[in-house]
């Protein structure tokens, strides 16, 4: 199957998926200014927090460990927001 048919916004016109939405102005101002951050960057975010977590542990600070392991999923999240909006555009 080409790779044009594995586009989101193909499969929602082919489905006729709510073809007149369309973004608000904060959303749109937001991905905009997403778009123009390194999609690695939230990668390097995510093994930061996990190797300061790692290093709170090792500390013996268990409940900062805890607090900062927490980020990384968050990181790898936006991280595919970012991708997905530089790839999709907003609208």
């Amino acid at each position: 199957m080409p790779s044009q048919y594995l586009t989101t916004k193909n499969i929602c016109m082919a489905t006729n998926l709510n073809p007149q939405h369309s973004e608000g102005p904060v959303a749109t101002a937001i991905e905009e200014q997403t778009a123009k951050l390194p999609s690695d960057l939230f990668l390097w975010l995510a093994m930061g927090s996990i190797a300061i977590s790692l290093g709170f542990k090792i500390a013996g600070k268990n409940d900062k460990a805890l607090f900062v392991g927490q980020w990384p999923p968050t990181f790898l999240l936006l991280g595919l927001y970012n991708k997905l909006v530089k790839l999709e555009g907003h609208d």
